[in-house]
Formats: C-alpha cells, sequence, structure tokens
C-alpha cells in the first residue's frame, strides 16, 4: 500500500512539475523562412496573392491532395478567402487582410479541427539583382493546451518551419516552370511594310551584343521621347551582317516613325526601309529561344524553295518585353527574313 502511495505522489509531483514546466513556456511563438528566387517581383507577387493558385506550391495541400477546397467569391488581394476540410488537414481556413502590391501580405489562418486555434501569415517580396527575395513568416499564441502539445512534439516552428522551406522551393519551382514556356510559330510568307526609323549602329563579337543592344535601344527611345517623336510602332533590331565564322555582328537598334525625322544628334540617324517580301516567324517566349527561332526561319525557307536576300533586312521586332510583360513566357517578338 506504502509503494502504492510513494508512486501515486511520485505522479502527482510529475504532474505538478509538467505543469509548472508548460505554464512558463512562451505565450507567443513567431519564425519566417526566406528563399530568393530568380524571378520578376510582381510574377511571384500575383501567384501568391491568387489563393485558386495555392494547390500549386502550398505544402500542406500536397500532404492531402484529396483535401476539398472552398473559395469566397473573392481569391485575389483583400478580403478574399479560402477553407479546407482534409482528412490530414482537418479542417481551417485563411483569409487575406491587407495586399500591398509587390511588397507585402497580410493573411489570417483559422484552424477548427482537430483543435482551434489561430494565427497571422505575412510575405515580403524584396526586389535584388539575384531576383525577388521572398519571406514567410508566421506568429501567434499558445494556450496551455498548445503549450502542452508542442512539449512532446516539437515546436510550432521545428514542426512548421520544414513546410515554409517546401513551399518556397515549390513557388520557385513552378514559377521557373511558368517562366520557361515558349512557342515558335513561322506564320509563312508576307509583306513586311517598311517605313523611315531612328535608330543606332554597332560592330561588335556575338558575346557582348546583349549587352550593347540593352544599352542603345533605350538610348534611341529616349530621344525620341525627349524630341516628341512619335513612334509608329515597336522597336527592333536591323542586323546588316550575322558573320559566326569570324564572331562578328552588325546591327542597329531601331524606332519606326510616321515620317523622316532628321536628328540632331550623330549617334542617332534617320533610315528607311523599303516594301520587302520577308517570312515571319512569331517567337512566344524568353529571348533565349531566338536563336531557336532563326533556325526555324531558315529551315522554313528551304523546305519551302525559298532564296533567301543576302543584303536584305532582317528584323527582330518587339511586340512585348520585358517592361510590359514581366513573365517571359508573355514576350513576343516577330522575326522577318527578306526573301524572293
Amino acid at each position: 500500500m506504502k509503494i502504492l502511495k510513494y508512486i501515486l505522489l511520485l505522479l502527482l509531483i510529475l504532474i505538478i512539475g509538467l505543469s509548472i514546466y508548460v505554464a512558463v513556456q512562451p505565450n507567443d511563438y513567431k519564425f519566417s523562412r526566406s528563399r530568393t528566387i530568380e524571378a520578376p517581383v510582381s510574377m511571384i507577387y500575383d501567384k501568391v496573392n491568387d489563393f485558386k493558385q495555392w494547390p500549386e506550391f502550398s505544402p500542406w495541400l500536397e500532404q492531402d491532395k484529396d483535401a476539398t477546397l472552398t473559395y469566397s467569391d473573392n481569391t485575389v488581394g483583400k478580403d478574399a478567402g479560402y477553407s479546407w476540410i482534409g482528412e490530414i488537414l482537418g479542417e481551417g481556413s485563411m483569409t487575406t487582410l491587407e495586399a500591398d502590391a509587390n511588397t507585402a501580405i497580410s493573411q489570417k489562418i483559422e484552424f477548427i479541427k482537430p483543435f482551434e486555434a489561430n494565427a497571422d501569415i505575412d510575405w515580403t517580396f524584396e526586389p535584388s539583382d539575384e531576383g525577388t527575395k521572398v519571406t514567410w513568416h508566421m506568429e501567434g499564441k499558445q494556450d496551455f493546451i498548445t503549450k502542452l502539445f508542442t512539449t512532446f512534439t516539437g515546436s510550432i516552428e521545428s514542426e512548421t518551419g520544414p513546410d515554409f522551406e517546401r513551399g518556397l522551393f515549390k513557388l520557385d519551382s513552378v514559377v521557373q516552370a511558368e517562366m520557361k514556356v515558349y512557342s515558335i510559330n513561322v506564320e509563312g510568307v508576307t509583306q513586311h511594310s517598311g517605313g523611315y526609323y531612328l535608330y543606332n549602329t554597332m560592330s561588335c563579337k556575338f558575346s557582348d551584343f546583349e549587352k550593347n543592344m540593352k544599352e542603345m535601344l533605350p538610348k534611341v527611345g529616349a530621344y525620341a521621347i525627349s524630341n516628341n517623336v512619335t513612334m509608329a510602332g515597336p522597336p527592333f533590331i536591323l542586323y546588316h551582317k550575322w558573320d559566326e565564322e569570324n564572331d562578328a555582328v552588325i546591327f542597329s537598334c531601331a524606332i519606326p516613325t510616321n515620317s523622316k525625322i532628321v536628328s540632331n544628334e550623330p549617334e542617332i540617324l534617320t533610315g528607311k526601309l523599303e516594301s520587302f517580301r520577308a517570312v515571319k516567324t512569331v517567337l512566344k517566349g524568353d529571348y533565349a529561344n531566338l536563336k531557336e527561332a532563326w533556325e526555324t526561319s531558315m529551315k522554313y525557307i528551304a523546305d519551302n524553295n525559298l532564296e533567301m536576300i543576302e543584303a536584305g533586312p532582317m528584323l527582330e521586332t518587339y511586340i512585348s518585353d520585358p517592361m510590359s510583360k514581366p513573365n517571359p513566357a508573355e514576350w513576343i517578338t516577330e522575326i522577318y527574313v527578306a526573301v524572293r
């Protein structure tokens, strides 16, 4: 009998000690995880800000693929929300409280089953030279039951932190895959209308082409804007010489104009393209695919018994660009090769 009393007393002491230990644990918790993603900030923000896109990167929905999702009438921005019911996830909901475009998103997550709890979720998006630094932050309060539970299973951060890391990894992967989507379509023989244009020109190695083009094209555009010149269409590159064997390219960066413009700057010149017959190819996607687009154009010319005019115009016209479309998959470039 005495042994039983000692055991009960010992259990009581352990329970009291455990209760005291649990009670003195912090009432608040907070943690965050970050990842730098090589993508435009607006593209990442738009995906996180739309709850209908969460199944693509949510680590929890990945664990419970059969969970039932119900969206509110609004799934984007302030007051957007969705709820879930699943065998693994239980039952809960998430609501967007505030959304500052391309900068930050504040959300509230509420758990109903298997236990009731809530927490604040914050996202921040910081542009950098490497891409966009995305930070996923969570904080909330712990009642006694929660603190008791985490005493045996591990802290909320140790349990949830890896999920945040997995979610950011998936977000990165999804965005990268979307940016790589492209298509090349040869539209066949057409008649390019030609016209006047302002331009600057350069000869360089192929390795220096991209750097030089990015410096030259804005200068032509800036001249047109500062001199109130009306642009007659999107900018284009006119290739005068393409010599891979000798690693040399001569090209002009051009802005089409409605009429002949007399430039007052020595580096900005005026040119005119006569209307010409051309094979037109449209690339929708990253400029990294331009080489394949050009090769596709040349193959079409050969396969259809057309003759490329060696000294004729070869153009890349940028219908949309990074300024208007952050996602490279949405960039549209038209290629024209003069043929007879």
